[in-house]
Order: structure tokens, then sequence, then C-alpha cells
């Protein structure tokens, strides 16, 4: 980055959960690896107390431990993998697990070493609604210093003491959970932003003020100069008389002086309103071309069939399957399911160009991540700002963005989302959408999917932001060792 993404952070973290809030990209993981020794920092101290772990949002690679967790007999170990529902096989199956399995498994072993600090990155990231209710009674046993990077609202209102709400270069901690926080901090921008209205109409008013003296001192200066170059009658004694006052008055210098107090009244008030930070507002929401729906009678067409799942012992069974050009389908069904699978398996199967399908897959290496990054910089510039307007109306800064050597999962699938709705799809298909997006993004997200012409593919365990946009369900259910997909109107 060219400027640094927190200055003159002083924060304390008592034991319990801290929520750690705030846009993409603002540092949130940053600060999480600071706290824990992951990071140092460029200036300043941060002071550790014992043993730190980082639980990290990517779960690409099985966390250290794994195996020692799955085989331990202690009660601890084996309370938590119940808890959680881990299997003695993951550790030698990680590939085929689901991600929500493996974000499981990576908080099961970070518990069961009991660090002094547990800094979580998005811990409810793909996990279905009975695996969240295991996590949360997991984490609430928790006893050391918890610092919490969530989307998940109802999380951080349910376990966290505080929040520290991060706006680079600033941050500020907060009593109660983020909706306590959020309501403080908007009553704090409306006093802010009233005090910068009064400000700004006190500068005016004295801007005005110093106008009108000015002119009303040049029009007496142009009047002293007409008098005296106007020689009055002998007899006029009148007239002599005010030509004198004026001069052994000093008028003129007088309104001058009035001049020079009122300007520099001017450059204080300016001054002092300089001082009052008003928080931007930046313009919210996308727009999607209405041509963007296929002419076709459907995108997709698939005979009932099946398909294997995991290590091979399992399978989806699915009936016949049609997405038609204006359909908005929601996936729905446990971890380890198959939905990822079936989306997979229609994904190659589309009756539709290739640049007119838009793809966000659940998890995007760090790898993939630089690379897309990369791509997407050295676009000619009229077509990398249209990408970056609709990455800014989700809510992430564009500049800083592309400052960055990685962005981070939330950016990473704006970035993809925009350059797919650039072309103007025909078809666009997310798993897990919410994943890594902050709650101001998930909204405008939400928003912008409604008023969508195409069709839609959605993937999710957030029941609320499907409910919103969908109106068909594909729903898998577990039934005599097998995954059975049925199709409903909602």
């Amino acid at each position: 980055m060219t400027r640094p993404l927190l200055v003159g952070l002083e924060a304390h973290f008592p034991p319990g959960w801290t929520g750690i809030v705030g846009a993409n990209g603002v540092g949130k993981s940053t600060l999480l690896k600071l706290a824990v020794g992951d990071l140092s920092p460029q200036s300043g101290t941060v002071h550790h107390l014992g043993s730190a772990l980082y639980c990290a949002q990517r779960t690409d690679d099985p966390p250290d431990g794994l195996a020692e967790f799955a085989e331990a007999s202690d009660r601890e170990a084996a309370v938590l993998r119940q808890r959680l529902a881990v299997g003695s096989d993951w550790a030698g199956r990680w590939s085929s697990l689901s991600h929500g399995e493996r974000k499981r498994a990576q908080i099961g072993v970070a518990l069961w070493r009991q660090p002094d600090v547990l800094a979580l990155d998005e811990p409810t990231n793909h996990i279905d609604a009975a695996a969240r209710d295991l996590l949360i009674a997991a984490l609430r046993g928790f006893r050391g210093v918890g610092l919490l990077v969530s989307h998940d609202r109802e999380l951080l209102d349910d376990l966290c003491g505080q929040c520290l709400f991060i706006d680079p270069p600033d941050a500020a901690m907060r009593p109660g959970g983020v909706s306590a926080g959020s309501e403080q901090s908007r009553l704090e921008q409306e006093s802010t932003r009233r005090r910068d209205d009064e400000a700004k109409h006190a500068v005016e008013r004295l801007r005005r003020g110093v106008q009108r003296r000015r002119e009303a001192a040049d029009q007496f200066a142009a009047k002293n100069r007409q008098a005296k170059q106007k020689k009055p009658p002998a007899n006029d004694h009148d007239g002599r008389a005010m030509r004198n006052l004026a001069k052994l008055t000093g008028k003129d210098a007088f309104a001058g002086k009035l001049v020079a107090q009122l300007g520099s009244r001017v450059g204080r008030a300016e001054k002092e309103r300089a001082g009052i930070r008003v928080k931007k507002v930046y313009e919210m929401g996308i727009w999607l071309d209405e041509s963007a729906r296929s002419q076709r009678a459907f995108l997709c067409r698939i005979p009932a069939g099946s398909l294997p799942l995991g290590d091979g012992t399992r399978c989806l069974r699915f009936p016949d399957l049609a997405v038609r050009p204006a359909d908005r389908i929601a996936i729905t069904g446990p971890n380890g399911s198959g939905k990822s699978t079936l989306v997979r398996h229609l994904l190659q199967r589309l009756d539709i160009e290739p640049g007119r399908v838009v793809h966000v897959p659940q998890e995007i290496s760090a790898e993939e991540s630089r690379q897309i990054l990369a791509e997407v910089a050295a676009l000619p510039k009229e077509q990398l700002g249209r990408i970056m307007t609709i990455v800014s109306r989700l809510g992430s800064r564009p500049q800083r963005l592309l400052e960055s050597d990685e962005p981070s999962p939330g950016e990473i699938r704006k970035i993809l989302l925009a350059i797919g709705i650039a072309k103007g799809p025909h078809l666009i298909v997310m798993d897990e959408p919410t994943n890594h997006m902050d709650l101001p993004s998930i909204e405008c997200l939400e928003d912008a999917l409604s008023d969508c012409p195409c069709a839609l593919l959605l993937v999710s365990h957030d029941r609320r932001f499907l409910e919103a946009l969908a109106g068909i369900e594909w729903q898998i259910r577990q039934e005599d060792g097998a995954s059975v997909l049925t199709a409903t109107l909602w």
C-alpha cells in the first residue's frame, strides 16, 4: 500500500470476544495477524500475552495438527470432534471435503490447542445452519482473548462484548455487539454532519459580511475621491466640514480595518471546519443492462441422474433439471451434500456463450486472486474504469484495491462479479455469495441482484438472502446414505 492502513491505533483486548468490523480491504485480517504476531507493525508496539493462533479465511490447506486432533484421546478433543462433527478420516481426504467441513475442522483444531489469544477470520463462512449452532456453542466455551472478524451480524451480537470499527486510517472501539456499535457510529456521523453544516453556514455568513464591508468601503472611498475632486463653493461650510471630519476620523482606514477583522474571522472559521472530519458517503447500487437476457428457451437442460460425492461412497441423485433465461434458483442443503458438485456439473452443460456466464466460486486461492487483480489492472483505461465503478458500488475503494499486492477474499469476489456484469451476463452463478463480504456489500449485492434481468443460480446458507432473490429452490436432503435433490417453487 502507498499509505498506512492504520495510524495511531491504541486498543486493549480483554478476555472474551472482540469483534473487528469494517469494509472489505480495510485491514481486518492485517490487524488479526498483528495481534497474534504473524506480522510486525511498521511503528509502535504490540504486546502479546502467551500463545496466539490465527485462523485464516481461506481453507486451501489443512490446519497444522489436524491428524493429531483427529486421533487424540483426551476429553477436550473428543467433545470438540463431536460438537463440530469432525470426521476421523478428514486429515487424509482434505481435498474431498466441502469448504464448510474444512472450516469446522480448522476451528476445532484451534480450540483444541487452547491458545491464550485466538483470532478467527470469518468462522461461519460455508457453514450450514446446524453446524453454525454447534460452532457458536463451541466458541462460547473459549476462555482466552478472542478476536472475531465476521460478516455475521447475529454472531457478532451474540458473542462480542466490544467491537473495533476500522475505517482507515482510523479505528474506534465501541462497547457491545456490532448492532449497538453501528448505531453509535451512525449517531456520531449525524452529529458530525450537523457540526459541519453549521460551520459551513457560519463561514458563508462571514464571507458575505466581508463582501458587504468591502463593497461599502469601496463605495465610501469612491465618494470621498469624488468629493475631493469637486471643490465646493466658498460658502459651503457644511461640505467642507464633512470632508475635514472624514480626514480627522479616518473612515477609509476604519472600513479597511473592519474588512481585515472579518477576513481573520473567516480564516478561523474555515480552519475550525477543516478540523471536522465527515465520513464520505459513496454511491452504491448496480444497474444491470436490461438487454442482458438470453433469447433461448433454456440455458441448460440436464436429464435425471446421479453424481459421485467425496470419497466415492456416496452420491447425489437428481431429477430432470432445467434453467430458463429468467429463472432465479436457490440451491440449498447441508455441508457435504453435493451443492458445489452439482454446480460444476451444470456449468459444463450450459448452452450459453462462455463470455455471458458469471461464475463466482466458493473459494479463490491467494495465487488466483493475485493473478486476477494483475489482469484487471492491465486492462484499457475505459474498461478498467467500468469495472472499478461497479466494485466501488459494492463498497470497496478502487484506488486502495489496485494498490494492494493481494486482494482480500471479499474484494476478489466483487472483482469477478464486476467483470461479468460489465459483459452483460445471461447467467450469474454464485457459490456462497455472501461469504467474505462485509455487511454493506451484502445489502448492495442483494439490491443489485434483485433488479438483475438475467438468470440467477445461488448456493447459500443465508436463508434471508435467498428468500429475497430466488423463486425456485433445488433442495438437497440426506436419505439412506445418499443426497437427493427435489425442486420446488417458493
